[in-house]
């Protein structure tokens, strides 16, 4: 594999991050047209939809290291079995969540939320409701495209994202703005979305791909031997995908503690934290199909060599990121048309971020990829589990409650727990256990 395929890959990718960040900043600023109640409760039933869609989104990239292994060593037969028991399996796990969140959205808001105000509590009831309705629509998506990144096809990966962001845009402008339906109209909006998603990524399998040549009954037949394949990388990294998300909503619960104004502030910062981290985020997953290919032909040096490339890139990115975006700041603080009170701790927030950021977000997250790619699933779980916990949720309680830093402490505490982490990845990468693992 060389630069000018890895960048084939990247782009499309880089696209696609850029698109659901952008739009996702698009719709929490249509969503503010309602109020900091509105926002803030979407922002809190954001959290806990992360917290869930990442299991079978955890489930989907264990389907694409396997995808990518099958392709690199040239068996098509078993390419087009682990893309059709990836979409199968994600899609149950989907709808099992799904359900359960919908019989128990009362406990769950009242343990997780239950210091919010009344009218937060409301719209949260309506928002959760609706995004749970949701979640198989996403699982299809997520694990179509999936499948596809996993043997390079990214262009039709990221034209199946951008119907369905664009579609939950469209709506979104049809159901708030027009109208003015506030959470409930984004609740029907997301819907609509991801169901007209799923329903173009079928179709896209079915009737236009000829190479991976998947039948409807190909969904109905499970092969064993395959699912474990797939579930060895899935589930180490939809537990931790549990811990990893479980700890940011005990510490989102430390911010509600902190009022409504925190909230808002946290929701602001993290849309444009994740507007900087775009391209890195994009490499991240770009890794996955790189080495997950190379460890499929055996070829460990390349492996090697592609990581530290990505590593030094994504630093490179975040600087530029930065460089770029940092002097806009009032212009994107304004599409949130935030209090006035809140923006001064907005920009310490994002300023402290986008420098800790530059060399420790891509060994805490880009380095983790291609180990997982490896096959090294286990270790980079129990170890993003242990750091998120010991030092995101309990350092962050310290600083950001015990001491009164407020929401500071808790993003302090976040960028420490990248340091950790980064640090023991770097250690697992300069051994030898992370590629002995035979996955296929």
């Amino acid at each position: 594999m060389d630069y000018r395929q890895i960048f084939a890959l990247f782009f499309p990718i880089l696209i696609d991050q850029a698109f659901i960040i952008g739009l996702n900043l698009v719709n929490t600023a249509m969503i503010s047209s309602s109020g900091v109640a509105a926002v803030s409760a979407v922002n809190m039933v954001d959290s806990l939809n992360i917290f869930l869609i990442n299991v079978f989104v955890a489930v989907a990239t264990g389907g694409t290291v396997v995808v990518a292994q099958y392709k690199g060593s040239g068996n098509d037969l078993m390419v087009s079995r682990a893309s059709a028991s990836t979409v199968t399996s994600v899609a149950l796990i989907a709808f099992g969540i799904g359900l359960l969140i919908m019989g128990l959205h009362n406990p769950v808001l009242s343990v997780l939320f239950g210091s919010a105000s009344p009218e937060v509590l409301d719209s949260a009831r309506v928002y959760l409701i609706g995004s749970s309705a949701s979640y198989v629509g996403i699982a299809i998506v997520q694990a179509v495209c999936g499948a596809l990144r996993g043997i390079g096809k990214t262009r039709a990966s990221l034209i199946l994202s951008m119907i369905m962001n664009l579609l939950y845009v469209l709506m979104n402008v049809v159901f708030i703005n027009i109208l003015e339906m506030g959470v409930t109209g984004m609740a029907i909006s997301v819907n609509i979305a991801r169901y007209g998603g799923a329903v173009c990524a079928l179709y896209y399998l079915f009737k236009v791909d000829a190479t991976l040549h998947l039948r409807v009954r190909d969904l109905f037949q499970i092969p064993l031997s395959m699912l474990r394949k797939i579930m060895f990388i899935g589930l180490p990294f939809a537990a931790e995908q549990m811990f990893f998300n479980g700890g940011k909503i005990l510490t989102q619960v430390f911010i509600v503690s902190l009022g409504t104004y925190a909230i808002a502030t946290n929701a602001i910062g993290q849309s444009l934290a994740g507007v900087l981290q775009i391209p890195a985020s994009a490499l991240s997953l770009t890794v996955v199909t790189v080495v997950g290919q190379c460890i499929g032909r055996g070829n460990i040096a390349d492996a090697r060599k592609f990581i530290k490339s990505f590593l030094v890139l994504g630093s490179c990115t975040l600087v530029v990121s930065g460089l770029i975006l940092l002097p806009f700041f009032r212009p994107l603080v304004g599409l949130f048309d935030p209090p006035a009170e809140i923006v001064d701790d907005i920009f310490l927030l994002l300023l402290i971020n986008c420098i800790v950021q530059i060399p420790l977000w891509p060994i805490s997250f880009i380095l983790p990829s291609a180990l997982r790619a490896a096959g090294d699933s286990r270790f980079t779980s129990i170890t993003s589990m242990l750091t998120m916990w010991l030092f995101r949720v309990v350092l962050g309680y310290i600083l950001g409650i015990v001491l009164g830093i407020g929401i500071l402490g808790v993003w302090l505490a976040m960028n420490c727990e990248w340091g950790v982490r980064g640090a023991i990845f770097l250690w697992r990468f300069r051994g030898k256990k992370w590629f002995a693992h035979k996955l296929i």
